[in-house]
């Protein structure tokens, strides 16, 4: 074991912020994705279960319909994708579009407890799941994995920060030694 893991250490692709930029870039492909298909009709039919269960949309296509509820979903996850996708560049977007994907998943991973039929009773019911609450349980992993880049582009944002205001050889170390460095000086 410690040879495959010596092994997988010294792979140059595994080094550096490879998993941080594959994340984003999941995401941002995710989010352009899920918010073209809000535009059409069989996809807000699919949603009407989710609106009328999920304790924190339920209200919207009471306030807007259900198809201008589903183009306000889509142009949120457009606008998510493209702060997901700015990230690249600038943290601070990145923050915002990473808070918005927090955001987003919360209201649909609050769904899970209220869907109906969403436990296999043919099974025992809970916890074996069935539909849309199958379909739903991929939003926990995305919950976590915009956690993950919010609290990447927060840290990075304010090395960002603390190198512009200090115009040292901050902004041209590694991330890893980004960090290092500034608890250095924190720490002074």
């Amino acid at each position: 074991m410690n040879w495959l893991i010596s092994r997988l250490a010294k792979i140059r692709l595994l080094k550096g912020d490879f998993d941080y930029n594959v994340v984003r870039a999941s995401m941002v492909i995710l989010y352009f994705f899920f918010g073209y298909q809000k535009w059409f009709d069989y996809e807000a039919k699919e949603l009407v279960p989710f609106f009328t269960h999920g304790p924190l949309i339920f209200w919207m296509p009471a306030v807007f319909g259900i198809k201008a509820s589903t183009y306000l979903l889509g142009v949120s996850e457009w606008l998510i994708g493209a702060l997901l996708l700015a990230g690249f560049w600038s943290k601070k977007l990145g923050v915002l579009g990473a808070l918005g994907s927090v955001a987003t998943f919360l209201c649909t991973v609050t769904i899970i407890p209220f869907m109906s039929d969403g436990w296999a009773k043919s099974a025992g019911g809970f916890p074996a799941m069935v539909g849309n609450v199958a379909f739903l349980m991929k939003d926990v992993v995305l919950l976590a994995v915009s956690v993950y880049l919010l609290k990447q582009d927060l840290i990075r944002a304010t090395v960002e920060d603390e190198s512009a205001r200090h115009g040292d050889s901050l902004a041209f170390a590694s991330f890893g030694e980004q960090a290092t460095l500034q608890a250095e000086r924190t720490m002074k």
